[in-house]
């Protein structure tokens, strides 16, 4: 064995929102041998939505879009920072763009973040750091894709933070994969702070809102949106799969990596699969 103290298993470099807190705070909670993540920041210009919706008398949904504007193109250079810590894989956390769109923009925002990737596998131009394998990618709406396989979930109740056009998005991106969503209940946060701050109590509310009989699973979007700790207990009092999308994610970055262990009490999904 190396005589190397840091992570050899898997380095997860890791793209968060500056405004983000949520993502952080779930992964530190994760905490697995010779794993590391490795969070690169990317600045976000209009993070106040509703205020900046009033302030333009355009509404919010067409602040929430000029939001999303305004991180694209950060992240090319944000996907280089992460790559400087020499990682084997790299995760989103951000979801709203990974389902803007339906599949149709998950394939082309995913293709942009690939993209970038290859750009930056040589990182120095001297040649000192210079990737000699594969990196592979992890996405919000994908992984979610994945764990809804893997529990062969049909019909499943969504909830998120975002403003009615996000809601929107997400439901589209699930129908085009093939899923019925009974609904989606936005939680219509005014600002990217705000996600963050949700109260639990308003969260349960919007699950409940969601679920039904037939709903096989309940899944939540928007990685500022911290569920890793009511959705494992969540699943025993509902009985069937609740999905947080920041352990979905990492589960799925984790698998990639070969990284199989099974973790107890960060629910079924990293249980199970």
């Amino acid at each position: 064995m190396d005589n190397i103290q840091l992570a050899q298993r898997a380095r997860i470099g890791v793209l968060i929102p500056a405004t983000n807190t949520g993502v952080e705070y779930d992964l530190q909670n994760l905490n697995l041998p010779g794993v590391t993540w490795h969070p690169s920041r990317f600045w976000v210009s209009s993070p106040n939505w509703e205020a900046d919706g009033e302030q333009a008398g355009d509404g919010v949904d067409n602040a929430f879009e000029r939001f999303l504007e305004g991180i694209r193109p950060e992240l090319p250079l944000a996907v280089r920072n992460g790559m400087a810590a020499d990682i084997h894989h790299l995760m989103l956390g951000m979801s709203a763009e990974t389902f803007w769109g339906g599949e149709s923009g998950n394939i082309e925002f995913e293709k942009r973040i690939r993209d970038d990737i290859e750009k930056w596998k040589t990182i120095d131009p001297e040649g000192g750091m210079t990737y000699d394998r594969d990196i592979g990618l992890t996405s919000g709406a994908g992984a979610i894709v994945e764990a809804l396989r893997a529990f062969g979930a049909k019909k499943i109740g969504v909830i998120d933070p975002y403003p009615p056009i996000g809601d929107q998005n997400v439901e589209l991106f699930f129908n085009d994969m093939g899923f019925e969503v009974n609904k989606v209940q936005g939680l219509c946060r005014a600002n990217a702070w705000e996600i963050a701050r949700s109260p639990i109590s308003a969260v349960l509310d919007a699950v409940k809102t969601v679920d039904a009989d037939d709903v096989d699973v309940i899944v939540q979007a928007g990685t500022n949106l911290s569920t890793a700790d009511i959705f494992p207990t969540l699943e025993h009092t509902l009985g069937k799969p609740c999905l947080s999308i920041n352990l979905v994610t990492a589960w799925h970055a984790l698998r990639a990596c070969g990284i199989n262990d099974r973790i107890v009490g960060k629910g079924r999904l990293l249980e199970e699969f």
